[in-house]
Parts: structure tokens; sequence; C-alpha cells
């Protein structure tokens, strides 16, 4: 999420720190404090972010790092008409109160010359330590400190307003609030953006996008889905109220306006025109027992495609194997995003059998980061984000990407067909397990 937004606020990690998931302190290039507090109105997995001043692997090296901070970038926060106060952050460990007043007081030596509030201050400094990973092998000095100014805070609390328990139209499988928010923030979601969902279900990834000024839409083959009807998926709630829907939803949090429509529709037939029309597709397709996986047929259907009768029929729905809605997804993606419009959609795992060629290719879409959520000890599913980074082309439209090669779009008990026939039956089976 933060190398998403990092790419669209003109940051970068630091040359002095490689990106490093075993800590919880990152250093970060931003050109201006302006696009430092842009990035913290997206993200909901950083907690704050600060204006370096000093840091160091010791103590002694934090003091020294500090007295080489250009003064004239620290008198403006320091002036006597100013006020202040200083705060301690320790990762994995606790401090006493008199532990953390001796080490405020051993930065004496800055310049301070404001009046100190810890109420209500004008200006914060942090003290930042880290102690590692390991809560059960705590050291006694910190691995890395850090001290700086305070800048903004992240968007922690959108989880908890946005939260599917408080919305009023939800699904069975609605999409937690802060995985929503980093799907959107993966997408690159800017003002004015069109965001699509193929699979849109009650709705809950168009939220995310909508609250940050893009316009949404979706499809979903489900009638009563997209009309709100049928039985509730709340608890102690038979059926659904006549104002339950996607617009009900958007309406809730004041994002309304932002709401283009929602439509029936099977994903693997598109309906658009050609041409690219959207921004961003951000996307969870269904898998398991709760959402099953389905597209329309026909009761006169054969095997060659070829030889469909021209006589009117009866439409049903038939089954859509797992793989063939990823390589439907990925072909429509490369036709109908724009160039530099990203993918991202959920990509359920067989942990014990997972390797990288199982994730699917498209000739025109780069594979831009691949996130491990667990599920279970031997399941787990893999946020995708692709960039779109090649015009499409009527003969690549059958092609996937497999060790380097574009092979035929879809075959007949290709491995990744097989693979995911197999991760089907696992999910349904651990949830089928879980709800006895």
């Amino acid at each position: 999420e933060i190398m998403s937004l990092l790419s669209l606020y003109c940051g970068q990690f630091s040359g002095e720190q490689e990106i490093c998931v075993n800590s919880p302190f990152w250093i970060l290039n931003i050109p201006s404090e302006e696009m430092a507090r842009g990035l913290m109105k997206r993200t909901v997995c950083a907690k704050s972010i600060f204006e370096l001043w000093g840091h160091g692997r010791s103590a002694e090296e934090l003091y020294v790092s500090l007295k080489n901070y250009p003064m004239d970038k620290m008198v403006p926060y320091l002036q006597s008409d100013s006020t202040y106060k200083v705060r301690i952050h320790t990762f994995n460990k606790t401090l006493t109160q008199a532990q953390k007043i001796k080490k405020i007081d051993a930065l004496e030596f800055l310049p301070f010359k404001g009046k100190v509030n810890l109420k209500n201050p004008e200006h914060i400094f942090w003290i930042l330590e880290d102690y590692g990973m390991d809560p059960n092998n705590v050291p006694e000095e910190p691995f890395h400190l850090y001290f700086g100014r305070w800048i903004a805070d992240g968007q922690r609390e959108l989880i908890e307003s946005y939260s599917v328990k408080k919305r009023h139209f939800i699904g069975n499988t609605s999409m937690d609030a802060c995985l929503s928010f980093i799907m959107a923030n993966h997408g690159r979601v800017k003002p004015n953006d069109i965001v699509y969902d193929p699979f849109v279900g009650t709705g809950g990834l168009l939220i995310s996008s909508a609250h940050f000024g893009a316009y949404v839409c979706g499809t979903d083959i489900d009638y009563n889905t997209i009309h709100g009807l049928g039985k509730a998926s709340r608890k102690n709630q038979k059926w659904r109220g006549p104002d339950e829907n996607i617009r009900a939803n958007l309406r809730q949090y004041g994002l309304e306006k932002y709401y283009l429509d929602a439509l029936v529709s099977d994903s693997s037939r598109p309906i658009w025109r050609k041409g690219m029309l959207f921004d961003a597709i951000i996307t969870d397709p269904p898998y398991g027992i709760r959402e099953a996986t389905r597209r329309m047929g026909s009761q006169k259907e054969t095997v060659k495609s070829a030889e469909r009768s021209t006589e009117n029929h009866i439409l049903v729905s038939s089954s859509y194997h797992l793989s063939d809605i990823f390589f439907d997804l990925l072909k429509f993606a490369a036709e109908y995003l724009v160039m530099g419009g990203r993918l991202v959609y959920w990509l359920p795992i067989y942990r014990p059998e997972y390797t990288e060629e199982i994730i699917p290719r498209h000739p025109c879409l780069k594979l831009i980061s691949n996130c491990e959520q667990m599920l279970s000890s031997h399941t787990s599913r893999r946020l995708i984000t692709m960039e779109k980074v090649k015009e499409f082309k009527d003969q690549e439209q059958s092609s996937y990407l497999l060790d380097g090669q574009y092979m035929p779009y879809r075959g007949h008990n290709s491995f990744r067909e097989k693979y995911f026939s197999g991760v089907t039956k696992r999910i349904a089976k651990e949830e089928k397990d879980n709800q006895k």
C-alpha cells in the first residue's frame, strides 16, 4: 500500500534504508510536507509520519545525528512564541514514566525556546525506539532510535467508521473495510477516476474508491443482489428491506454523487463498447461455497462455440471454472483499462502447492505486487496488483504468460485449471468444517 501511494505522490524509499518488512519504521524520501500529508490522508496501514531530524543505532549516534541536522530547518519550530511537547513511542517494550522523562531530558542540547504545552501544543516531537519483533527476546537497548517532528496520522479511523457491522446493505462476503481501502490504494484511485468492479456484489469495494473521489460502477450476475432482494445476510433479519441496495450504502456515507450504476451482467461476456473505459478495476472474484461461481450458459450450448445454434434458446446458469474467471478478468482488464490503469483482485491459494507460476499473466499487464493474507494453515489468498503497460491487440486477447512464453488463453486440463479446481474444493471443505 505504501509503495503504491509513494508512486502516486512522487516519493520513494530512502537510499539509507532498504525496504524491511520486519521493522515498523521506514525512512521515506517525499518531495514536500504537503505530499506527505496527502499520503497520510490515504493510508490505513501507516500510523503516523514524521519529519526525521536524526536517527542512529544507539543514543549516542542519535545525538550526533541531531547535532548535525541543519539549524535553519529546526529554528521555525523552536521559536520562543511557540508551544511544544515531546513524546516517546517504544515498539515491543514498555518504559516507566521515569525512564521516559530521563530520555526526554537527555535532549536538552536542542535549542527549544518555546513553552511546554502537554494538552494542545503547536508542535509535537517524538522519540521512536525499535526493540525488534520478538516479544520473547526483548533487548535492553533498542536496535534503532529516531527523533522527528510529527506531521500527520494515517486513516486508521476509517476502518471503524466504514465498518461492515454498521453498513446498511451487506452480503455473505462483504469485504472488510480495512482491506477495501488497501485495495483502493493499491489501485492508486484518485479523484475523478472511473473505477469498475465486475463482481460487485453488495458494492463494498465501490465505497472505498468513492471515498477517495472516484466515480464507481459495477456488474454482477446475481439479479437479487443487484436489486437488494431476497434473504438478508444480517443476523436476526429474514428478508432484505426495500431500501437495501448499493446506492443506499453510498448514500449512508455521503458518497451517492460518485455512484454511476450497477448492472446485472455476466462478467464472462463483457457488455461494454470497444475502447479504454476504466482507470482502475478493483474486485474480489467469487470462490468457496458462500459465493458460487456462475456464468450464463445455454440448454442448446455445444462444445464448439462455432456450432452454436442460432435458434432462440433459454439462458441458464452454468458453472464457471475458477481458472476461467481469472483469465477472463485479465483479458477484460487488458482491453478496458486506460494505459497505466491498475487491476487489483484476490487470488485464492492452496499454500503447500503454491508457486509463482500459478499467478495468471497477460502480455498487456505487468505484475506490481503480490501480498498474502493467511486464511488457514493450508489456504490463503493473495492480493494481486497489475498495471496496464501495453496497448491491447486482438491477437493477444486469447493468450497468457507461462514460463516467459505466451500460451493459448484456455486449454482443457491445463495445470492452472487443475490447480484452481483443487483450491475451490479445499476452500469449500474448510468452510463446511468451520460451519460445523
